[in-house]
């Protein structure tokens, strides 16, 4: 039998159910480490950052400064800026990464798959032909080209004002 070694999932299944003091969307953009963050852009209402359990390599997210489970709740402004970055993340991913695709979209609530449901926030995650095989299907194991320390610094120059 092969094994795949795939350490970082074991933080994610061991704390998936744990209740934080605090939502990490809204206490990691008051922190002043980026890189340790994986935050790679600082809008006006929004932050771009890197899934710190990403389903694929420069998995990223879009976030909405503002505390909310409601997407309806949000007003013009930040709607427009959500957007914004998500097209500002797709063109980074394209130039750093050149993906066959993109997955883009939003899990609203618990039932529908959002693993932080309290802070609602946009995915964008390059894909690639022959991405998909069958180790997540037999092996529930997602193989992970890059590390994020090196996924960051690719895309990071991507973001630069």
């Amino acid at each position: 039998m092969d094994l795949l070694w795939a350490p970082w999932r074991m933080s994610y299944i061991a704390n998936v159910d744990k209740k934080d003091d605090g939502c990490v969307f809204c206490t990691k953009p008051l922190e002043n480490d980026d890189k340790k963050n994986l935050i790679l852009y600082r809008g006006k209402t929004c932050f771009i950052v890197m899934n710190l359990f990403p389903y694929n390599n420069g998995h990223l997210m879009v976030i909405p400064y503002m505390h909310t489970s409601d997407m309806l709740v949000l007003d013009t402004e930040t709607s427009s800026e959500l957007w914004s970055l998500l097209c500002k993340c797709k063109e980074a991913l394209s130039k750093a990464f050149r993906p066959d695709g993109f997955n883009i979209g939003m899990n609203l609530g618990r039932p529908a798959g959002a693993g932080i449901d309290q802070h609602i926030h946009m995915h964008i995650v390059p894909r690639w032909n022959g991405d998909t095989n069958f180790f997540p299907v037999l092996g529930e194991t997602k193989v992970i080209s890059q590390s994020l320390p090196e996924t960051y610094d690719a895309l990071k120059v991507h973001f630069v004002d």
